[in-house]
């Protein structure tokens, strides 16, 4: 039997999670994934002092909507915005989310570079989407701090200008976060040891995307190397006691395509995966499954 639980989302009601402190009088670090997949995407992490979205692919209304289905209410500060990539499931509402918050964007250059690019002829609000008050530049390779959050970009394998998956330190543990990538290079797999917390694309099926309805050459878009991984690339990842180490307390399988992908799908092969480990490299963890309309969390470290 498999030694991990799948569970839709963490059981703590808000009014317990509000009482949960650590012995220094500090909250945990937690994680509230508010969208996932070709729609948008959008990710709050936050300690006992620092707030930071990752991805904002969702807008202010939706947002809000998102939070009300956690049982809270919309931040009153956010102390950043992280953007991995420019495409717009990413990018779209970074803009006016940084506006509403007054807070620094982080991107890499180039990454802004084609936002400007992407929303300058905008017809609904001509360069507005692009209007960052605190623009900040980021480097893939570069560890930085935002308050007292410990970040460090790197490079992923997708057909953006300069995308980068992020992992992140705080209150002892750390956060993996890494969506959008057509494969896992050695680089990457070593940013995801030792997390505590994995968040990882799981986005298509081969075999529903290859009878699926897109055109030919999306799919092979899809499946290449600058593409979106596949659950047997996860699989594959988690299967192999060499290269994970099966220490997060959660995996979260994203970005998951709404076509070419279901849930259960994409549950079941990485349940197989984790199941067929070695008794001395068992996964004891979570394994949770993020949807496109509807947040999951918060799960607190």
């Amino acid at each position: 039997m498999p030694r991990f639980s799948f569970d839709a989302a963490p059981a703590l009601c808000h009014d317990l999670r509000e009482e949960i402190f650590f012995e220094d009088g500090g909250i945990p670090v937690r994680i509230s994934i508010l969208a996932s997949g070709s729609n948008g995407n959008s990710t709050l992490l936050e300690t006992g002092s620092t707030t930071l979205l990752i991805d904002a692919g969702v807008g202010k209304k939706e947002l809000a909507r998102r939070f009300a289905a956690l049982g809270r209410a919309l931040p009153e500060r956010v102390d950043a915005i992280l953007v991995t990539h420019e495409h717009s499931d990413h990018s779209h509402a970074a803009a006016q989310l940084a506006r509403h918050w007054h807070c620094p964007a982080y991107f890499t250059e180039p990454t802004h570079r084609e936002i400007v690019k992407m929303y300058a002829d905008d017809p609904e609000s001509p360069g507005k989407k692009a209007s960052f008050e605190r623009p900040a530049y980021v480097s893939a390779g570069e560890r930085f701090e935002i308050g007292d959050v410990e970040i460090n970009a790197f490079r992923i394998p997708h057909d953006a200008a300069d995308p980068v998956g992020f992992a992140f330190r705080a209150g002892g543990a750390k956060i993996a976060i890494t969506t959008d990538l057509g494969y896992l290079p050695e680089h990457v797999k070593q940013h995801l040891r030792e997390a505590d917390f994995l968040m990882l694309e799981s986005n298509h099926d081969l075999e529903m995307l290859k009878v699926g309805p897109y055109p030919w050459h999306i799919k092979q878009r899809v499946m290449s190397r600058t593409g979106h991984l596949s659950n047997n690339g996860v699989s594959e990842f988690l299967a192999d006691s060499e290269v994970f180490d099966a220490r997060p307390r959660h995996i979260v399988l994203a970005h998951l395509s709404e076509q070419n992908n279901h849930p259960e799908i994409a549950r079941l092969s990485a349940e197989q995966a984790l199941a067929a480990r070695a008794v001395d490299f068992a996964f004891r963890g979570s394994l949770h499954v993020a949807l496109q309309r509807s947040p999951l969390g918060p799960f607190e470290l």
